[in-house]
């Protein structure tokens, strides 16, 4: 078998709209660099509600943020202020410690609106865990995209099937979407761990049956055929394994004494504000 878990995300409550968190598992708290994984929505939003995340901290790890539909007003503590759209690649460094609200622009929060994409964690290799936060936007029209074999795919971060990503990585990391109607299939990039997400619709993978919102964890340094019974949106994510990592509420790192160090310096008022939202944060559970 070259499928080694079949993941089917728990439901989180986010306040307003839930997600599904397929990272970190119990069985497989990470896939590469990879240690968080949620889909968000889709989700519909009645006029005056939306996406409204307080300033909160990170350390030891970079957000990766990819919207299907949708808005979100990213600020952080470097100054940077990004509407965030469908296509784009936001890569938010935290390194030594960084501070983000995530809300939306009063253009899109005072009519309907929907919210679909995926939110995902990477850690740093432990060289680069204290390094200094750095925030980075990447234009949908700068991510390569091709046909292969009829299907549509995009790599978003890393090297696969003869693309390559402008996207900053810090490991070997890969990234990508397909879009495959029924019937068609792709041959999987082979790197030491890789996992499929399906999005929407259903696949068949080593003649198992796939269904909608699952998390495929396959055999390290393995290929696969997956074949779309369905019209499919999928998610591909893998890379190098960093070792173990500890993660706690919003920090990630591989000292588990750095991580109490981060939880007393919130507390205390230690990590930087964020200009333009000063006023409100999401104390520490």
């Amino acid at each position: 078998m070259t499928i080694k878990h079949l993941i089917q995300p728990h439901l989180k409550d986010l306040g307003g709209f839930t997600v599904r968190r397929a990272l970190p598992y119990a069985k497989q708290r990470m896939v590469g660099p990879w240690i968080f994984f949620d889909h968000m929505g889709p989700a519909e939003f009645p006029a005056g509600t939306g996406v409204n995340v307080r300033p909160h901290p990170h350390i030891n790890l970079a957000t990766v943020t990819y919207l299907f539909e949708g808005e979100i007003l990213h600020r952080d503590s470097l100054g940077s202020v990004l509407a965030i759209r469908p296509g784009d690649i936001n890569l938010m460094v935290a390194g030594k410690g960084i501070t983000h609200s995530e809300r939306e622009r009063d253009e899109v929060n005072s009519v309907p609106h929907r919210l679909h994409g995926l939110q995902l964690w990477h850690a740093l290799p432990a060289v680069d865990e204290e390094i200094d936060p750095a925030f980075y936007h990447y234009p949908s029209d700068t991510l390569p995209s091709a046909d292969v074999n009829g299907v549509v795919i995009r790599v978003m971060m890393g090297n696969a099937w003869g693309m390559t990503s402008p996207v900053k990585t810090f490991a070997e990391t890969v990234y990508a979407e397909a879009a495959l109607k029924k019937g068609q299939s792709i041959v999987t990039p082979k790197v030491e761990q890789l996992a499929i997400y399906v999005a929407s619709g259903q696949l068949v993978i080593d003649a198992q049956t796939v269904e909608p919102f699952t998390f495929v964890v396959l055999q390290d340094n393995t290929q696969v055929t997956v074949e779309a019974t369905s019209d499919a949106q999928i998610a591909f994510v893998g890379g190098e394994q960093l070792g173990e990592r500890h993660i706690e509420w919003n920090f990630v790192s591989s000292r588990k004494q750095r991580i109490e160090q981060a939880k007393h310096d919130w507390q205390n008022g230690r990590f930087p504000i964020v200009p333009g939202d000063e006023t409100e944060f999401i104390p520490l559970p």
